[in-house]
């Protein structure tokens, strides 16, 4: 049996974490206006540790050129958007006008929105009709657990050799790895990260931050 090495993460401790270099003011305004939004739920908001999480990995890949499946009110958007390289474009897909009107409100006043290009419809359609170049350096995913096969596949071959695919929920709150539970969202999950760990097309690792985030980086 694998050796288990984590602590038990209270709110004591995640407040020591976000005051210890995982905190921005940006996360708490949108927060503040998905839960009014929403009457009081922001379960689909990354947390503010992966906040900070996507805003270092995608400055240590060095990304220009990124995309994100899965926008809702825009907290990953700007987080993504933050870590680009000067003159990067981050392209957000998702479905809904009624949230990413305010993201679009938030990217705006976090001075960004030069660098976030929504595209709504069907993810699959939109990174269908990308061009070829720019070759993509990062992508996130963060939308229907059923799609998440079909957009890993459809990203990994537009993602350049060195770069990051991340997604989001791939321990879905412990079910993954419980027998008993077999509804399609967490099947879904399975079969992704059964997926991604056979895949010699990428290294990949999952982390125990929020609800599991799967980094697979491409060989």
């Amino acid at each position: 049996m694998a050796e288990l090495r984590s602590i038990e993460m209270t709110s004591q401790l995640f407040e020591y974490i976000v005051a210890h270099g995982a905190h921005d003011p940006v996360y708490d305004e949108i927060r503040a206006e998905t839960l009014r939004a929403t009457g009081g739920s922001a379960g689909m908001q990354i947390g503010q540790d992966q906040f900070a999480l996507l805003t270092l990995l995608t400055k240590l890949v060095g990304a220009r050129f990124a995309i994100e499946v899965g926008t809702f009110t825009g907290t990953s958007a700007i987080a993504i958007a933050k870590g680009l390289a000067e003159g990067g474009k981050l392209f957000c897909c998702d479905i809904s006008e009624e949230w990413t009107a305010i993201a679009r409100h938030h990217w705006a006043a976090a001075g960004l929105a030069d660098r976030i290009e929504l595209r709504l419809g069907p993810a699959l359609e939109t990174i269908n009709r990308l061009t070829p170049n720019p070759v993509l350096d990062l992508a996130f995913i963060d939308a229907d657990k059923t799609g998440y096969l079909d957009y890993y596949e459809a990203l990994l071959p537009r993602l350049r050799s060195g770069g990051l695919l991340i997604a989001d929920n791939t321990l879905w709150s412990g079910r993954v790895a419980d027998p008993d539970v077999n509804d399609e969202e967490t099947k879904a999950i399975r079969l992704f990260n059964d997926r991604v760990a056979a895949d010699d097309r990428c290294e990949a690792v999952i982390l125990a931050i929020g609800d599991g985030v799967t980094l697979c980086l491409k060989a």
